[in-house]
């Protein structure tokens, strides 16, 4: 899909509702979102150009100052991001709705995530890198997270 198509998409699917901007084979787009309707309100940035995977970034509140001095769970840094998928994997391809991926992942993502700011025990699952270097051309190692949160 083109960025124009997923920027349409975006302005459609009512989980998405929000605002943006969109230039020649980008965008940035920005709604607002509660993973529950107990939770706080998040505001999230996607940005997307075309031939790259999206990047999914909360803009408010600031995650790390909800962690307390805890490093967060399952994000990549400088700048964070969320870990929504594993990179290199058919998890996500250029064809996929971000709307029906992307969105409902981070609302997903946000749930577990209020969850860890509680239990300090990441129950999402997943595999993501480990350390702070998240290129994928510096082969950092893996490690996988299973249901419980445990590192392995």
């Amino acid at each position: 899909m083109t960025a124009a198509q997923q920027y349409v998409n975006l302005r459609a699917n009512p989980l998405s509702l929000g605002a943006g901007t969109l230039r020649a084979g980008a965008f940035v787009w920005r709604f607002d979102t509660s993973p529950s309707p107990l939770s706080r309100i998040y505001r999230v940035r996607i940005e997307m150009a075309q031939e790259r995977s999206p990047r999914t970034f909360i803009e408010t509140p600031d995650l790390a100052q909800l962690a307390g001095g805890r490093d967060l769970p399952h994000v990549y840094h400088n700048p964070t991001r969320l870990c929504l998928y594993l990179p290199g994997t058919s998890e996500w391809q250029a064809w996929i709705r971000i709307d029906q991926t992307i969105v409902p992942w981070t609302m997903l993502w946000l749930w577990y995530f209020e969850d860890w700011l509680a239990s300090d025990e990441w129950k999402g699952g997943g595999v993501h890198r480990s350390g702070h270097d998240q290129d994928l051309g510096r082969s950092p190692r893996l490690r996988f997270i299973d249901q419980t949160g445990v590192h392995k």
